[in-house]
């Protein structure tokens, strides 16, 4: 195998697939990226729960493949200059990579110890524009569960209808989702859900463009085509929350804020907390505005956010700062309603224009008597 490309474009093209490279694997190769020079030059990262492979432009002399690792080959094209890259796989295995006056040798190992990544059987096809899925993705993932005991919630579910798309994310103490209007091509209504790792890896291989991401589902598999690039990842298989009968939809008092004063208000309030002893903030609910406090062995803070409070009489509630904060960012409109019933019920984040883009809901944390 002989090739030469571009130096930017092989880094680039390293780097994406060698997020899906295993840190450290039972099987060698998979510590490992397989480059194939053929038509083009493809270079494939394989952890047996996701893969990437990506294509790129090149001279090629010679066809063949050869696992080079992932670490090593990285580090040597980051470091080469700007230039012309040749990379040739030379007698027992040797791998020569020259740019320059720069030439390393580094061994390799056979192409046919590198498993191969599952085939998707397409079902159903959906296609969305990379910034919005970007968007969609980054406005709920911060919800996914990393605990392990229940798999199913460490991914998001997607949930397609008609011609929506709705991302649902959900840890048992917070919930986040967003709806938009997609084109679903020859999509049936489905859901399925993607592990959250594969998400956060779309996310950033998407740029903040109106191309197109190709969403194929597969019974087992999902695959993302983002350009020239493509993840695959397996569906987390069971039963995800029914979403549609735990986000209240009345609300015996609704507060409508500024999303960015109340963040700005929370993130003060949350310096005297301690991350060890995680001291909820006490939020009052009050005709006029909301007001913050918490007391902690670092100290005391107290703010206010202006607020139009309408239903209901004064409320106290409890939250787990972070919780609030993260929903906070990830909200995509600048005017928020808060929903609140009582002081031990959920907290629902929505528009304040009424739609229904997004819906994030957040479970109270019981406050002492002297907090």
């Amino acid at each position: 195998m002989k090739f030469t490309c571009e130096r930017d474009l092989l880094l680039q093209a390293i780097q994406t697939a060698a997020r899906c490279a295993a840190a450290k694997s039972p099987i060698p190769a998979l510590e490992g990226l397989l480059v194939e020079a053929g038509h083009d030059v493809r270079i494939t990262g394989y952890d047996l729960k996701k893969g990437i492979y990506t294509s790129l432009p090149a001279d090629i002399s010679e066809t063949g493949a050869i696992v080079l690792s992932a670490r090593l080959f990285g580090e040597i094209v980051r470091s080469l200059p700007d230039g012309i890259v040749t990379v040739e796989v030379k007698s027992g295995m040797n791998t020569s990579i020259t740019c320059g006056a720069s030439d390393f040798s580094i061994l390799g190992s056979d192409a046919s110890e590198y498993p191969e990544l599952p085939a998707v059987d397409r079902q159903n096809a959906i296609s969305l524009p990379q910034g919005l899925l970007s968007r969609m993705i980054r406005q709920t993932i911060f919800a996914v569960s990393d605990n392990e005991s229940r798999p199913v919630y460490t991914g998001s579910l997607f949930e397609v209808k008609d011609d929506t798309l709705v991302i649902v994310s959900v840890d048992g103490y917070r919930l986040a989702l967003r709806r938009e209007k997609v084109e679903a091509g020859d999509v049936e209504n489905c859901s399925f859900i993607v592990p959250g790792a594969a998400l956060s890896d779309v996310e950033k291989l998407c740029a903040d463009t109106d191309d197109k991401v190709d969403i194929t589902v597969g019974s087992k598999h999902i695959s993302f085509g983002i350009g020239d690039t493509v993840l695959v990842s397996r569906r987390l298989e069971g039963e995800f929350l029914n979403y549609q009968k735990s986000i209240p939809s009345d609300f015996g008092s609704v507060a409508e804020v500024n999303r960015d004063d109340l963040a700005q208000v929370v993130s003060r309030v949350s310096l005297v907390i301690d991350e060890k002893t995680k001291h909820p903030l006490r939020v009052r609910i009050r005709d006029g505005g909301i007001e913050l406090s918490c007391q902690t062995g670092r100290g005391r803070a107290e703010d206010q956010c202006p607020a139009k409070v309408t239903g209901g009489s004064e409320l106290v509630i409890g939250f787990n700062n972070r919780y609030l904060l993260d929903a906070l960012k990830a909200a995509p409109t600048d005017a928020l309603h808060i929903g609140l019933n009582t002081s031990s019920s959920p907290c629902v984040l929505l528009p304040a224009d009424g739609g229904d883009s997004f819906s994030y809901m957040i479970l109270p944390v019981r406050l002492r008597a002297d907090a």
